[in-house]
């Protein structure tokens, strides 16, 4: 996308083109936040990882 800023553009006009460019984009990826905490494990995370990684040898 390509927003055109000509010369002389007051503050305002300049904030209304950025608040538009905001509405338009949505943000990517997933919301990992809202996983937080939901994770029980019964080993430590250390543990497991050694075990995956010592599954190739």
């Amino acid at each position: 996308m390509v927003t055109t800023l000509r010369q002389g553009a007051t503050k305002k006009s300049i904030r209304s083109i950025l608040e538009n460019l905001a509405k338009e984009l949505k943000p990517k990826g997933v919301d990992v936040y809202k996983y937080v905490g939901k994770i029980s494990l019964k080993k430590d995370a250390l543990n497991i990882q050694r075990e995956l990684r010592n599954e190739w040898e």
